[in-house]
């Protein structure tokens, strides 16, 4: 291991079998799933790593072997040094982990009181304790609600109570999975922003952080790996990853649903067109398009639509984003889910 990285993983495997229910019945033997497939990744100390990947690509399941909360079937990893195998008590001193949506602390207890519960769990010593507990709360903006039921707190208070029991030993790394995911868009913008400025930034934690939005890696992350069915496909910073496709434009057409097909069939057909995916709403579709040329594209798409007489088309052409590249490099969007759990 070099000082330069505080996470380590070489060629982590870790599969599951999974079991179908037919008439009532658990079949005995099941169909192996692999969750995480020959994983290798360095997280530098100090950065915030994003893991960037629709749901089923084996995200959780990582993180879950990271914080030693499962065992992996093959290879190894370190945090902080330490081997999560054989040094599994020390990998825990050194982590908070948040699972986005769960409910990890108590709703009948305070903030006070459920921060006072986890340092004891953690062993931070009675001197240090209420000091610490005092400058989670303040950084948290929690005083004034430190003494009320967790139950009576809002959804952004509650999440930043999370995130204070996860801090409250003061690790050096910090692992977040999905954590804005549930949020109203109104938290999911504030807890970002405190991930970034205070935890990051100013406190300097290690942050791995797990998402399938492409916004939140893109505005959070120093770094991001591209996962999908529980491989590692690319890693490096945001701009560079879309970078990497610059010489692809997307075309975007907002079709009414009727249209759908026909103008599918002609942007296919188009041969300056590399990729295409395909959003179905209630009234509209969105069609999506990668591009070499992405002005030629279109003019030679727009030419072929002239003859279709189609009302109410909107179309534009954008620089490629997250989403894009992760099209580029696996041919699906990341709102497509896996049936496999993570």
């Amino acid at each position: 291991m070099t000082d330069d990285y505080i996470i380590i993983t070489e060629n982590l495997v870790k599969r599951f079998e999974k079991r179908e229910k037919r008439f009532g019945f658990i079949s005995r033997k099941g169909k192996i799933i692999t969750a995480v497939d020959h994983v290798n990744l360095k997280v530098k100390e100090g950065e915030i790593f994003g893991i960037l990947g629709p749901n089923g690509a084996g995200k959780t399941t990582l993180i879950k072997i990271l914080a030693t909360l499962i065992l992996p079937d093959e290879g190894r990893a370190f945090v902080n040094g330490y081997d999560i195998i054989k040094e599994d008590i020390k990998v825990r001193a050194s982590i908070g982990v948040v699972t986005g949506g769960e409910r990890s602390v108590y709703w009948k207890l305070t903030p006070r009181e459920n921060l006072a519960f986890f340092a004891k769990l953690y062993n931070v010593p009675e001197s240090v304790m209420k000091k610490r507990i005092d400058y989670l709360l303040d950084i948290m903006n929690l005083k004034d609600r430190a003494d009320d039921y967790v139950e009576d707190l809002s959804t952004g208070m509650r999440m930043k109570l999370i995130l204070a029991r996860a801090l409250v030993h003061d690790p050096p790394i910090l692992m977040l999975d999905e954590p804005t995911i549930g949020l109203d868009p109104k938290f999911s913008i504030e807890i970002r922003r405190f991930i970034k400025e205070k935890l990051n930034k100013e406190l300097g934690k290690t942050i791995l952080l797990t998402t399938h939005y492409m916004h939140e890696a893109d505005y959070l992350c120093d770094r991001i790996a591209l996962m999908n069915k529980g491989k590692i496909i690319v890693v490096d910073d945001p701009m560079a990853l879309k970078l990497k496709i610059k010489k692809y434009d997307a075309i975007i057409f907002e079709v009414p649903l009727k249209y759908s097909n026909d103008v599918k069939e002609i942007v296919k057909s188009c041969e300056f067109i590399e990729n295409m995916e395909i959003e179905n709403h209630a009234r509209m579709s969105i069609i999506k398009a990668l591009s070499k040329n992405g002005f030629d594209a279109l003019d030679l798409i727009l030419d072929k639509l002239k003859g279709k007489h189609l009302s109410h088309l909107n179309f534009r052409v954008e620089n490629p984003t997250l989403e894009d590249v992760f099209i580029h490099y696996t041919g699906r969007g990341l709102e497509d889910a896996d049936e496999e759990e993570e």
